[in-house]
């Protein structure tokens, strides 16, 4: 059975790695910092979730698995490769899956590149943000500039394939400077980038530093003129937008993303982690205790760190689909939300706040489905909240 398997027979595996050498001013994962990792510990606890979820959802087809954090380029190579093992012996793990890793670009991690590519990881997923030393400095990263261009070399001769993370929309930086760092970072890419404006989440550093003054985001005409500065970019390197900050060659879109954002099949292994799985008939949704030493102690107590596990309410299953969907440039397509929800796609949508977002030009809908157009992609927020309501 491999990847052309029914999609209801599909299954994509996140797992969670919590822990970082240092936690970054805006990042509000659920990411720890650690003097000492009992590496034995973790490996026989992500095995035994393993077997938990497998045995709810047998016979599956595995046709993606995504190493998050935290940064799991920390997780030793030997553990990744067992989970990988785990995965290919308690499901099917399609010929042409996508094995993912994130990674950040210090030397000591690069280094640890080829023993991943060994243990069965084909694609890594570089946390760079930045190609400017002073940035860098202000994002909190522990690597510089020249760390960075070593590490992209380095997947680009060990990996199938690589991508790698930008933050753009900084306190100060012009359209210039982004252009001319953006320009340098495209000449190095592969099939994928994956490009974000940097905005504020409560309860991180840059909350408090923001309201206090320390800096300033830029005003939102700079912000939007960041982003088609971007979409201009990419569009020329051959790297369109295919979701609203992912950009790939064709054929280089990430796989395991997309099952999220068309409302595919997913389970999440590790502390923190969701899921979405079809199980009887329902989709139902899950939650991995969020600690990583109480969910490592429940696994080993329990057998499994699982502390939720609901059926989702239609409307709330619907709702998820439209607000995931329409952040891809493909948007929904219309036999695949009707498989997925038993639901035409104009029932499940208030018909004048949609007639008000085609006719301003946010929105267009036709015999295929529904997307955004590039005016709506650079207004998502809020088309989302106009269509919703």
């Amino acid at each position: 059975m491999e990847a052309d398997a029914p999609p209801a027979e599909q299954l994509a595996v996140y797992v969670h790695w919590p822990f970082c050498l240092a936690r970054c001013p805006y990042c509000d994962f659920n990411a720890h910092v650690r003097d000492t990792i009992d590496q034995s510990a973790w490996h026989d606890a992500y095995l035994t979730e393993i077997a938990h979820v497998a045995q709810m959802l047998p016979g599956r087809t595995v046709t993606s698995v995504f190493f998050g954090g935290g940064t799991p380029s920390l997780m030793d190579p030997a553990t990744a490769g067992a989970i990988i093992d785990a995965i290919g012996a308690r499901w099917h793990l399609a010929d042409d899956a996508e094995i993912t890793l994130e990674a950040n670009p210090t030397s000591v991690e690069a280094g640890r590149f080829a023993d991943l590519r060994a243990a069965g990881v084909n694609r890594v997923s570089l946390g760079v943000q930045a190609l400017d030393d002073d940035a860098l400095k202000f994002l909190g990263r522990g690597h510089d500039r020249q760390q960075a261009i070593n590490a992209i070399a380095l997947a680009a001769r060990i990996f199938d394939r690589y991508s790698f993370d930008l933050i753009y929309a900084r306190p100060g930086q012009t359209i210039a400077a982004w252009r001319a760092e953006f320009n340098e970072a495209v000449a190095m890419a592969g099939d994928h980038l994956s490009l974000y404006q940097l905005t504020i989440e409560r309860g991180t550093p840059f909350f408090s530093a923001e309201r206090d003054g320390a800096f300033t985001l830029p005003e939102e005409d700079l912000s939007a003129a960041l982003f088609e500065t971007t979409q201009e970019i990419t569009e020329q390197a051959g790297l369109p937008a295919y979701e609203i900050s992912n950009h790939a060659r064709p054929g280089g879109e990430c796989r395991h993303n997309i099952v999220y954002w068309t409302g595919g099949d997913y389970a999440g292994i590790g502390p923190g982690a969701h899921g979405r799985i079809t199980r009887e008939g329902e989709n139902c949704a899950t939650e991995q205790i969020p600690g990583p030493e109480n969910w490592l102690v429940a696994v080993k107590a329990d057998g499994h760190g699982t502390r939720r596990f609901e059926a989702l309410a239609q409307g709330t299953r619907i709702e998820e689909l439209i607000m995931t969907g329409l952040r891809l440039t493909s948007g929904i397509e219309r036999q695949e939300f009707t498989t997925r929800t038993g639901m035409e796609l104009e029932d499940a949508l208030e018909p004048r706040r949609l007639r008000r977002l085609i006719e301003g030009g946010f929105v267009k809908l036709d015999a295929v489905g529904i997307r955004t157009t590039p005016e709506g992609r650079l207004r998502l927020n809020a088309v989302l909240a106009a269509l919703m309501g």
